[in-house]
């Protein structure tokens, strides 16, 4: 009997290398970066984040953009980032439990952006929220907007009628790795994290994933969506 077991510990195995793990996790912030930008981050010499690179771009987990004379690198697609953050969410389950938990950075707990939206206290918050005032249906299996949902994001100037790119669902959940309980993903969690870049209401940091909840934001989370946060 045919199995993809080959394919699935060749990938394994490609992720498991400690420098192609680190430029995984960087890009899991949904940005761009340069190979020398991710060498750092990998803690490797330009020459060999550009080997690292070729591999991840040739398994096509990653994707190369030109902008002039730079080539600029992205996770491939959602489907990446939610391979990745799934993996995380193992990867923080301690097998042995009379060991200190891992540490985990108190602002990416806080608030951070799992590839295209909203991860952390902060994305739970808003997830739990639209559920408890019926705005949204959603567990570990599956997602979907109420009639309600609908209404609020469009109040808001979110078009949901704008075309899919590819089969990717309006509404699904995305286990957060730090709170072990799903958040909004797909394309309405996308579009509630531009929403919120775009007002103000969370500020992307420098460097990595976390994001800073502004004063504007929340009041908006708590006001608009009734997240305690």
């Amino acid at each position: 009997m045919q199995t993809i077991a080959p394919e699935l510990a060749e990938l394994a195995a490609l992720i498991a290398d400690p420098g192609r793990a680190g430029i995984l996790s960087r890009l899991m912030d949904g940005r761009a970066q340069t190979a020398s930008e991710l060498a750092l981050v990998a803690g490797v010499t330009p020459q060999t984040a550009s080997w690292h690179l070729s591999k991840l771009v040739e398994r096509a987990l990653l994707k190369v953009e030109r902008r002039g004379p730079r080539r600029l690198y992205r996770l491939a697609t959602p489907l990446v980032a939610q391979m990745l953050e799934g993996m995380m969410t193992v990867a923080a389950i301690d097998p042995h439990p009379a060991r200190p938990p891992p540490r985990i950075d108190a602002e990416m707990r806080r608030a951070r952006t799992c590839y295209d939206h909203l991860a952390g206290e902060l994305g739970v918050a808003v997830a739990d929220a639209m559920r408890e005032r019926g705005h949204l249906h959603l567990d570990q299996e599956a997602g979907e907007l109420t009639a309600s949902g609908r209404a609020l994001l469009g109040d808001l100037g979110i078009d949901l009628r704008a075309p899919a790119r590819g089969r990717r669902l309006l509404c699904r959940p995305c286990l957060d790795w730090s709170e072990r309980r799903p958040h909004l993903a797909g394309r309405a969690g996308a579009a509630v994290a531009d929403l919120a870049l775009q007002r103000d209401w969370i500020r992307r940091r420098p460097q990595g994933r976390s994001v800073e909840i502004t004063e504007a934001g929340l009041a908006a989370f708590r006001d608009l969506f009734g997240a305690r946060i």
